[in-house]
């Protein structure tokens, strides 16, 4: 935590990505933390998932009311419906190359029509790795930016692992990024150094 509130005190993302990891994390939220953050949003698992789905939702939609945002990956929904509780709360990521679906403003558009409340977690490493031209972001944000909840930034190495952002990957994404201003941004990988 303490290396985290260095770089911002205004936005974090605790994770269970793991459905193992939920327990600790729902432990640590029941002791009510004093967080130096703003903003606070939790990924659920997407990983590991043995909870029913239904059960799993039910945990997520008791989280403390100030978690703003439950991030979820839309390809490890068994029926979308049953995340319709969580409402504006829960943001849909936009899944990377490696995933059956939830890639592109298509996919995206059809779990929305399922959940018209759910807003959107725009992972722009996610984007460039299903088209690197960008177009594929871009039509992303032009359909979905007024959802737009939160931005998840980093690079992807070869095996689509979060690394830092390259300078590289920083000037291509830079008008995408410029899009997404007033939303919190969640660095996925710590800074590269200078």
């Amino acid at each position: 935590m303490s290396e985290a509130t260095t770089l911002s005190s205004r936005a974090i993302e605790l994770a269970a990505l793991s459905e193992s990891e939920l327990p600790g994390l729902l432990a640590y939220l029941d002791e009510d933390p004093v967080l130096p953050c703003e903003y606070v949003s939790v990924h659920a698992p997407s990983k590991g998932r043995e909870m029913r789905e239904g059960e799993l939702v039910a945990l997520l939609a008791a989280l403390p009311p100030w978690v703003e945002t439950v991030v979820a990956h839309p390809d490890t929904f068994e029926v979308a419906a049953r995340w319709a509780s969580l409402g504006r709360r829960l943001a849909i990521e936009n899944m990377d190359r490696r995933k059956s679906s939830g890639q592109a403003a298509d996919d995206l558009a059809a779990v929305f029509d399922v959940l018209p409340e759910a807003s959107l977690c725009f992972d722009i490493a996610h984007s460039w790795a299903v088209d690197r031209s960008m177009r594929a972001g871009t039509e992303i944000l032009d359909r979905f930016g007024s959802r737009l909840r939160q931005l998840h930034v980093s690079s992807l190495d070869e095996q689509q692992h979060h690394v830092s952002l390259t300078s590289e990957q920083e000037q291509l994404f830079g008008p995408l990024l410029d899009c997404c201003r007033d939303v919190p941004w969640i660095l996925e990988a710590p800074p590269r150094s200078t």
